[in-house]
């Protein structure tokens, strides 16, 4: 009886060769191929070329070597069919035990920029994955390995006679997710120009991590990562407690909402994926000072986005304190050591704060999913539309409330002095109830203050109320049928505004 046959075909070699010589020990012939076959056999491994099993040379500079029926037939027929059998053996067909095929690195080639056409589409691999889906369609005769890091626990499996019928399906299933990875990445460089809106959506993810628990306590979740994206990799998570559901959402939150601020050291407080306080300043410790200063009730147990490097004294005034996570692009040694005292606080470093990667987003709704830019641009243009024009400083205050409008969720609508939120009203069904709830955490404040709002204000109403607290410059979209009566009042009552033609609703 002939010994069990492996067919080795990788293009990673690290790990073959061990890999190979602990088959031989257990029994195996190996058969290989091109590069993978030079290796072993430079090793002291006697492989057999799969010319020797397909009776036909390696041709057109190896797209064609192991694509044959001689090969196929190995790999596919049935052990527990007589005709099968009877089959292989008449045409002297050797069977196929195992196979072992990592593929070429496409996905790797495609993220090269430095990569021609010509080398990407040479790595599109044929024969490899048309072996893997044979192997892993017959896994109950045949041992499918695609991975490098599976060869040790493959040799444990099968030297301690556990590499039954259920472990070598749970490495077919591994073997199609790999093919299925693989052809979505070839898919999507050839509709790489049909822009963002594709007919077809072709999305892969693999999951990162379980996470500690979803949106509460009693509802289990997990963090999957697009397949071949190293974003997640970009955080350096120092210190602090395992990352909850709410958490990831509130970082990504962080991340986008810092994008708006990229001209100032600038301070963002976050609580429940919005912001209960921004701040900027030339100084990013007094910008904290700032942030913290316009709702420090709400940011306790929160979440602190900073874009600037978080020093000794910064890190001493935020563990005073309960915050859940602290984000930055950078921290130094001193102000590391501070935080270790809070060990449950979660320390994040994320060196591209403030830069944009993504261009649009996916939401999953009933019935399938939504996709859309991202909502990037700040505004369209800057038309005043009153008799009174703002003041420079009205100017710059107007363009920060703005920014701090688009992080939160509609309707929305913020109050602003000194490049610092006063009073932030979000979420709410009625513009009137985001603009009260506003007025209502500046108190006095407000009055020298500005106005922001993420859509249109449909009536006066709003603009009374900004009035009778001392505010006399509003920027807003725009669009309202009734424009004309909250321009009217503007003007009647020597207040500046300010359309963008740009609305920035976040639901």
């Amino acid at each position: 009886m002939k010994n069990k046959l492996a067919l080795i075909s990788v293009y990673y070699k690290e790990g073959v060769v061990d890999f190979a010589k602990s088959l031989v020990k257990l029994g195996y012939d190996i058969t290989s191929t091109g590069g993978t076959l030079k290796m072993l056999r430079e090793n002291g491994i006697d492989a057999i070329d799969v010319t020797e099993l397909t009776n036909f040379e390696e041709i057109l500079d190896g797209r064609v070597k192991t694509l044959a029926p001689q090969i196929f037939a190995g790999i596919l027929y049935r052990r527990d069919k007589k005709d099968h059998v009877e089959t292989v053996e008449s045409k002297n067909i050797r069977p196929i035990d195992m196979v072992v095929n990592v593929l070429y690195p496409f996905e790797e080639t495609v993220a090269n920029k430095d990569s021609t056409e010509e080398e990407i589409i040479e790595k599109i691999d044929i024969g490899g994955p048309s072996m893997i889906r044979a192997a892993a369609k017959n896994h109950k005769d045949v041992i499918i390995v695609t991975s490098n890091k599976d060869y040790n626990e493959v040799i444990e499996k099968i030297s301690s006679g556990k590499d039954d019928y259920n472990y070598r399906k749970e490495l077919a299933k591994r073997a199609f997710i790999r093919t299925c990875k693989y052809e979505i990445a070839i898919s999507n460089y050839f509709m790489r120009d049909e822009g963002d809106f594709k007919d077809n959506l072709l999305l892969g993810y693999e999951k990162e991590d379980e996470l500690r628990y979803g949106e509460n306590p009693h509802q289990k979740a997990a963090f999957y990562k697009p397949i071949n994206d190293d974003e997640f990799e970009k955080l350096n998570i120092i210190q602090g407690k395992k990352l909850s559901y709410n958490n990831m959402l509130d970082i990504s939150s962080a991340i986008d909402f810092m994008k708006n601020f990229t001209d100032e050291n600038t301070v963002i407080g976050i609580k429940h994926l919005n912001p209960c306080a921004i701040a900027s300043d030339s100084d990013l410790e007094t910008a904290y000072d700032k942030c913290i200063k316009g709702d420090s009730e709400s940011i306790f147990g929160g979440i602190v986005a900073l874009n600037g490097e978080v020093t000794k004294s910064l890190a001493e005034k935020m563990t005073s304190f309960f915050l859940e996570i602290v984000i930055a692009p950078s921290f130094t040694e001193e102000a590391i050591e501070v935080f270790t005292k809070k060990k449950n606080l979660r320390v994040i470093e994320y060196k591209e704060l403030g830069i944009n990667n993504k261009k649009t987003e996916i939401r999953e709704v009933f019935g399938g999913i939504l996709l859309q830019e991202k909502d990037l641009s700040l505004y369209d243009s800057l038309d005043v539309v009153t008799d009174r024009k703002p003041s420079d400083k009205e100017l710059e205050d107007l363009i920060f409330a703005y920014k701090v409008v688009k992080c939160t969720k509609s309707n929305s609508v913020c109050i602003v002095k000194d490049k610092r939120t006063l009073g932030v009203g979000l979420g709410d069904v009625n513009r009137f109830f985001a603009s009260s709830h506003a007025l209502d955490m500046a108190k006095d404040d407000a009055k020298g203050a500005v106005v922001a709002s993420d859509g249109f204000f449909p009536f006066a109403d709003s603009i009374k109320a900004f009035d009778e607290k001392g505010i006399k410059a509003i920027i807003q979209p725009g669009g309202s049928i009734k424009d004309k009566d909250t321009i009217d009042y503007a003007n009647k009552h020597e207040i500046s505004m300010i359309f963008t033609n740009m609305r920035h609703f976040r639901h």
